[in-house]
C-alpha cells in the first residue's frame, strides 16, 4: 500500500450495512445492500493531532510549492486521501481560490458581510477540479499497483468532464465523457475535445448520459468518475475547509450552493462535519441549497418535508449544469441539509438570469448556476429568511467565460422566458467626434440616475 501509513481512510456503506472497501478497489456501491459509499476516515487518529496543529499545518501550505501541498486539496492531504504516494498524485495546484468581497452587491440589499467564493479560478474553471484531483490521483495509484484500468468516464453537462479531460490528460490516462447533444455550451464542449478525451455526444439528457456511463463501467477496467464515486466528494470537502481558513477560522452564518446532481451540498457538508468532529470549529453554518425552477426535484421534495423524493424530467433551464432531473446524490445531500438546518429555493429563468447580471454591474462575472445562487438570496433576504447581518458565502461554482451565449443571449433580450432589466447593448455610432461627445454626454445623465 501507498500513501501516509499514519492515516487510513476507506469506501463505507451509508445504507446501515457498514461493509467496508478499500479505496483501490473499483466499487461505487455497496455489494451487500446496494447503498452508496462515502470515504470513512480513521477520526480517532486524527484526533492525536490537536485542532490547533491541524490549522497550524494547514496554514503553512497555503502558496507553498512543496510537492503537492501547494494544491487547496492536497493541504488537507490527510483528511481527504491519505492512499495516495504523493508522486503519484495528479495535481495542477487546483483550490485556493479567492473570497470575493461582494461589497457593492451586497449594499444594493443591505448586506455588509456577504461573500463570493470563486470556484471557477480553478484549472478548467470550475469546483469540479477540487474532485476530480483526488479521483484521477486515485486511479494514477491504482494503476501503478498494477490494476487493470483503460480509462476513466463520466456522464456530464459540461464541468465534470471539461475537469476530467483535463486532468487524465495531465496524468497520461484515457478519458471518456458522455454529454447530452445541443445540451452544453460550446465552450464546455471544446475543453475535453482540446484535451484529448473520448467525446460521446448522445440524444438524451443527463440522466441518460448517466445511466449509459453506469452500464459502460460494469466493465471494471472504465472507472467510473461521477459524483456517486465518494472520491470525488473527498475532493470538493476542502472547500469547506478552506472558506473557515481564509476567515482565520470563524465560520461564516450561511453558505449558498447551487445543486443538480447534488453531491456538492454533500461535500460542503462533510468539510464542516468533519471540522467539527475533530475540533476545529464548534459552530455549524446554515446550509442553502439553490436550484433551477425548471429541474428543482429536492426543491419539492423540500416542500414536502422530505418525507418523499421523486426523480422529475427536468425542464430547460440556461443553468444547464442543474438541469439534473434524477440527482445520485440525493441521499447524501439530504444527510446534509437535515445536519446543518437546511434550506431548499428555487430560481426562475428570469430571476436567474437578472440577478447574474445585477451582479456583474458591481464586478463579477457570473455563470448562470451562481445566477440560481445570487437570485436565492435575494429571494431569502426580502423574505428575512436570511438575516442582512448574516456573514453569507455564496458558491460560485464555474467562471462566466465558460457560458458567453448566455451572456449575448441576455444583452440582446433572445433568452426564453427572461425580461432583460438589465441589458447594456453597444451604442452604433459614426465616427464623428461630435456626435459621440453628444451622446456620450446624454448616456452618461441617464445611467447617473439608475443603478449602474
Amino acid at each position: 500500500m501507498g500513501g501516509d501509513s499514519n492515516y487510513r481512510a476507506v469506501f463505507r456503506c451509508i445504507a446501515g450495512c457498514s461493509e467496508e472497501y478499500p479505496l483501490d478497489e473499483v466499487v461505487y456501491r455497496c455489494k451487500k445492500c446496494g447503498g452508496l459509499l462515502e470515504v470513512y476516515h480513521d477520526v480517532d487518529r486524527l484526533r492525536e493531532l490537536s485542532p490547533k496543529k491541524w490549522k497550524e499545518l494547514f496554514n503553512s501550505r497555503v502558496g507553498t510549492t512543496k510537492w503537492p501541498y501547494g494544491s487547496g486539496v492536497w493541504s488537507k492531504k490527510e483528511w481527504v486521501c491519505p492512499e495516495v504516494d504523493n508522486e503519484n498524485i495528479v495535481s495542477m495546484f487546483e483550490g485556493n481560490t479567492n473570497l470575493f468581497w461582494a461589497k457593492r452587491f451586497g449594499a444594493m440589499i443591505g448586506m455588509n458581510d456577504l461573500w463570493i467564493k470563486m470556484c471557477g479560478n480553478s484549472h478548467t474553471g470550475s469546483f469540479k477540479d477540487l474532485g476530480m484531483t483526488v479521483l484521477v490521483s486515485m486511479v494514477n495509484e491504482m494503476i501503478m499497483r498494477g490494476k487493470p484500468i483503460k480509462a476513466v468516464a463520466c456522464a456530464s453537462t459540461g464541468d465534470t468532464s471539461a475537469a476530467l479531460a483535463a486532468y487524465c490528460a495531465y496524468a497520461g490516462i484515457p478519458s471518456i465523457v458522455f454529454l447530452p447533444r445541443n445540451k452544453i455550451s460550446t465552450a464546455q464542449l471544446v475543453q475535453p475535445m482540446s484535451n484529448g478525451s473520448i467525446v460521446m455526444s448522445l440524444d438524451t439528457d443527463f440522466d441518460g448520459c448517466m445511466r449509459i456511463v453506469q452500464e459502460i463501467t460494469k466493465d471494471n477496467t472504465i472507472y467510473l468518475a461521477n459524483s456517486m464515486n465518494s472520491l470525488r466528494i473527498e475532493g470538493q470537502k476542502s472547500i469547506s475547509v478552506e472558506i473557515v481558513q481564509q476567515f482565520d477560522w470563524e465560520v461564516p452564518d450561511v453558505i449558498i450552493i447551487p445543486g443538480g446532481n447534488l453531491g456538492n451540498v454533500s461535500a460542503l457538508g462533510n468539510g464542516f462535519d468533519m471540522m467539527l468532529q475533530l475540533g476545529l470549529i464548534t459552530k455549524k453554518p446554515r446550509i442553502v441549497l439553490a436550484q433551477a425552477q425548471n429541474a428543482n426535484p429536492l426543491y419539492v421534495a423540500y416542500r414536502n418535508g422530505f418525507k418523499e423524493f421523486k426523480p422529475i424530467t427536468p425542464q430547460k433551464t440556461l443553468a444547464s449544469a442543474i438541469q439534473i432531473g434524477d440527482p445520485v446524490s440525493v441521499i447524501k445531500a439530504i444527510k446534509a441539509l437535515q445536519q446543518f438546518d437546511g434550506i431548499v429555493e428555487q430560481a426562475s429563468e428570469d430571476e436567474l438570469s437578472n440577478a447574474a447580471a445585477l451582479a456583474d454591474r458591481t464586478g463579477m462575472y457570473s455563470c448562470p448556476h451562481t445566477g440560481v445562487a445570487l437570485a436565492v438570496l435575494l429571494k431569502l433576504v426580502e423574505k428575512q429568511v436570511i438575516s442582512k447581518t448574516d456573514k453569507t458565502v455564496v458558491i460560485s461554482t464555474a467562471h462566466g467565460l465558460k457560458f458567453s451565449e448566455f451572456k449575448v443571449g441576455y444583452h440582446q433580450g433572445t433568452l426564453p422566458d427572461v425580461k432583460s432589466n438589465y441589458a447594456n447593448k453597444p451604442i452604433e455610432l459614426e465616427a464623428n467626434a461630435d456626435r459621440v461627445r453628444e451622446v456620450l454626454f446624454n448616456e452618461l445623465q441617464r445611467r447617473s440616475t439608475v443603478a449602474y
